[in-house]
């Protein structure tokens, strides 16, 4: 979604759905004399997966929920490292204050595009909103849920989405979410997104002719540390290798204590049992098995050793730290290390292990 006329890496992304938490957000939508249709995962999952990877791409310091709802999706993007300012807007005053605009009528619809396009100006704006062609599909009803105030066809949407990006200077897409089933291809996705991006060089005509007092209440305000910050990024870090290291080690002594002893006769009657002295290579999951190539964690007397390049593979760890000299760096001085720095070092044995 690269436009040479659009900014590269938006500063300000703002989501919008027009939508509400209806009954086909959930996995399955029970649909009389017709075939179920299952959405995996769940059309609302698929929703924030969407938004979670437009934010991992571009990169953005700051993201605008409007209509937060449960804030839910903010509540998943404040683990992206990029973002320093997160911001919910919703018209609901006791949802924002229980879970922490879906719903426009026409009167705010027509204030929408002037406020967000216009005083807002965002460099990326996302709108999802339910695509009434795909209702064919569902049950007779004028609306997937009786609290919405409108729905739009994929028509309907492009039509007015062109006309709002034409006007304000955005360049716009088309995407969207909730594949339709095997022979239905032609009423579209489920839920319908159009990407905005705003063009650089925007022309005297797109500018708002005049802003006027758009004034929001805040509700409450939560100050989250970032990964920004250099000693909350090392305590993460710390805190996800110790985990690391724990899991592995826990696994490690499991399968020891397997091995730890053999029956040595076959008398079945009166078996004896001995030690076995070498320790067992540890038990791999299905996830690890795809990581074999990677150095193993290993034993050397009571000490457990974890090599770094087998704690930089698990992916959180590798999306903060990048690679091994950044994880070592993040580790100085806090984890113990082997004498050439290549390996978490611990206790084999402790008092928490009994």
């Amino acid at each position: 979604m690269h436009d040479s006329n659009t900014s590269p890496t938006p500063p300000f992304i703002l989501f919008v759905n027009f939508q509400c938490n209806s009954v086909v957000d959930g996995n399955v939508e029970e649909v009389p004399n017709k075939k179920i249709i299952k959405f995996n995962p769940p059309l609302y999952k698929q929703r924030y997966q969407f938004v979670k990877k437009l934010v991992e791409q571009h990169q953005p310091k700051k993201v605008a929920d409007l209509g937060c709802g449960d804030v839910c999706l903010l509540m998943i993007l404040k683990y992206q490292k990029c973002i320093e300012e997160l911001v919910g807007v919703d018209i609901n005053e006791e949802r924002l204050k229980w879970n922490g605009i879906e719903h426009f009528d026409s009167e705010d619809l027509a204030k929408f595009p002037e406020v967000v396009f216009g005083y807002m100006s965002p460099a990326m704006i996302v709108i999802s909103t339910p695509n009434s062609d795909f209702n064919s599909l569902f049950p007779s009803a004028v609306f997937r849920d009786s609290d919405h105030k409108f729905e739009w066809s994929r028509m309907q949407f492009q039509t007015w989405a062109l006309d709002v990006a034409n006007h304000y200077s955005y360049s716009v897409e088309f995407t969207g979410v909730g594949e339709p089933p095997a022979g239905a291809e032609d009423v579209g996705c489920c839920t319908q997104i159009g990407v905005f991006r705003k063009i650089a060089k925007a022309t005297e005509s797109a500018v708002l002719e005049h802003h006027g007092e758009h004034v929001y209440e805040v509700i409450y305000t939560t100050s989250y540390p970032s990964l920004q910050q250099m000693d909350y990024c090392r305590r993460v870090v710390t805190y996800l290798v110790y985990r690391e290291v724990n899991r592995m080690k826990r696994r490690y002594q499991v399968s020891l204590r397997q091995h730890e002893l053999e029956p040595e006769s076959a008398d079945t009657g009166n078996p004896t049992r001995k030690f076995i002295s070498d320790p067992p290579v540890p038990v791999l999951t299905e996830a690890d098995k795809a990581m074999e190539m990677i150095p193993q964690p290993f034993c050397i007397g009571d000490k457990f050793y974890v090599p770094l390049e087998r704690i930089i593979a698990y992916p959180r760890l590798g999306h903060i730290c990048g690679n091994v000299e950044k994880l070592r760096e993040f580790l100085a001085d806090v984890v113990e290390l082997n004498c050439d720095g290549s390996a978490v070092k611990v206790d084999l044995h402790d008092c928490g292990d009994y």
